[in-house]
């Protein structure tokens, strides 16, 4: 259902928040760093249209994740937009005619939302790190942030922390991680988004994953990406049952839910970030129908299982590069210019922004 906008506000000050929100919406997490979306600005509001030709079609052929990564760049303007001091209306899946328009965002007068505006400040600091974590879990007081943050954006958050469910993830994880790698066209599509030149400013970096050399057998596996042997972490991983693990999923299994939990995952990253802790993906038995079904049978059968997450403490990962933002942002006042990359948090380690 559409919701109403709120009227316009003063010209200036909207240019200004509208602008924010792109240039905060670009920095977003994204399934192998394809940056699927397409943002254009107006002088009344944000659109978030998915790009289709940066779809995973092996990995993704329903756009689960792709919608997911669109749903995480909607959750950043709306912090960016809070931040400015604004409320804000957003219209979800608008035209029936234009599948690929998944979100309109329009700023307006009116209480800001405190507890997104709180989150804008992370949204540069938010990196996925694949690095090996420590020892420590997250504490349950923070996992009830985490559910609630969920739920904020109409997702369930799972913790798993039964053993026999770990175990059974294990399995699962492995199983579609061997699935996965046996297809051709999987490792064909992976090394296309492994193997970017710089310019192109998308894609996994070699420096930003492990440099697997084969005698890797962790509980969970993380998704190999050093399809060149130069990766530029070290091999061992330590993804375990030890650590942190927690579910996203849907109330349903459509376009919106899939939006919506990208603006979950977002939300629980940043909510990760402010406390210094960090958090990599590993959706492979997600990824796989056989596994996902299984998954969803054992741990969440009143949901549907869209995205999984280590989470823990862990030194510094460098940042993954990002698209020109013209490339990405129509309808900009703005010169064209290359984004700046966000600085990776310093030697003395990671300082997570006061709350």
């Amino acid at each position: 259902m559409s919701v109403p906008p709120p009227r316009p506000a003063p010209g200036a000050a909207l240019t200004a928040a509208l602008e924010a929100a792109a240039d905060r919406a670009v920095l977003a997490p994204s399934v192998h760093n394809t940056q699927p979306w397409r943002l254009v600005l107006h002088g009344d509001r944000l659109e978030l249209h998915a790009d289709r030709s940066r779809q995973l079609t092996v990995l993704d052929p329903r756009g689960r994740a792709l919608a997911q990564s669109v749903g995480a760049a909607l959750l950043n303007a709306r912090a960016a937009v809070a931040a400015a001091g604004f409320a804000a209306a957003v219209d979800r899946l608008p035209d029936r005619d234009d599948p690929d328009l998944l979100a309109v965002l329009r700023p307006g007068p009116g209480p800001a939302d405190a507890s997104l505006a709180r989150l804008d400040a992370a949204v540069p600091l938010r990196h996925t790190n694949r690095r090996r974590f420590g020892e420590e879990r997250v504490p349950d007081e923070l996992l009830r942030v985490l559910v609630e943050a969920a739920d904020a954006e109409d997702t369930l958050l799972v913790p798993v922390d039964r053993p026999d469910h770990l175990d059974l993830l294990g399995r699962l994880q492995r199983t579609a991680d061997g699935i996965q790698n046996a297809d051709p066209a999987y490792r064909a599509e992976l090394r296309r988004w492994t193997t970017r030149s710089a310019d192109q400013g998308d894609g996994v970096p070699p420096e930003a994953v492990a440099h697997v050399d084969g005698r890797q057998h962790d509980a969970l596996p993380l998704r190999d990406f050093d399809t060149t042997g130069s990766g530029g972490l070290p091999a061992r991983t330590g993804s375990g049952t030890a650590q942190t693990v927690v579910l996203l999923a849907g109330r349903t299994d459509d376009l919106l839910a899939w939006l919506r939990a990208g603006e979950a995952l977002e939300r629980v990253l940043l909510e990760l970030t402010t406390r210094g802790w960090v958090a990599a993906p590993m959706t492979q038995a997600v990824e796989v129908p056989l596994t996902r079904t299984q998954l969803r049978s054992a741990l969440v059968w009143h949901g549907h299982p869209l995205n999984l997450l280590r989470v823990g403490r862990a030194a510094p990962t460098p940042t993954t590069p990002r698209r020109r933002r013209d490339d990405a942002v129509r309808g900009s006042g703005r010169p064209p210019a290359p984004l700046r990359h966000p600085p990776v948090p310093g030697a003395t380690g990671w300082v997570p922004p006061v709350r």
